[in-house]
């Protein structure tokens, strides 16, 4: 049972952990739009305002769903998609020490996120309530 509760306690971690550097990134793109969306032009990405409103809605509006532990396994999925695409989009220039740093970041995070995919968000998460709560549902069926 106390490994259980660790396990719990980690995948928690683990998920506020990820979540909160999203959220960070994610409202300070709310805090300066103009900004970001001028940033995303300059890369040369299509439609800069549309790639906005997606960054936001995944950084702010995912990473909460993420935090809480809600679909965190589909979350956790597109979340890793959109960080692999950013590593890809703004951070492959190898030849920019920093740059190559944040691509790897990049990378490593999504590694993060594909263990929620692969493990769920653990016990103390809205998915394991309502794992918890059909589980006393059907034994009462």
């Amino acid at each position: 049972m106390q490994t259980q509760n660790a396990s719990s306690l980690f995948a928690t971690a683990g998920r506020v952990l990820l979540a909160s550097l999203f959220l960070i990134s994610g409202f300070g793109k709310l805090a300066a739009p103009g900004a970001t969306i001028a940033y995303i032009a300059s890369t040369g990405a299509p439609f800069p305002a549309l790639a906005y409103a997606a960054a936001v809605f995944v950084e702010v509006g995912l990473s909460i769903a993420l935090l809480v532990g809600f679909r965190a396994r589909i979350v956790a999925a597109a979340m890793a998609l959109f960080t692999v695409a950013t590593a890809f989009l703004f951070h492959a220039h190898f030849g920019d020490q920093n740059q190559a740093i944040n691509f790897w970041k990049n990378i490593s995070i999504a590694g993060g996120l594909l263990q929620v995919v692969a493990f769920g968000a653990g016990a103390f998460s809205l998915d394991g309530r309502r794992v918890k709560t059909k589980t006393a549902t059907a034994s009462f069926a």
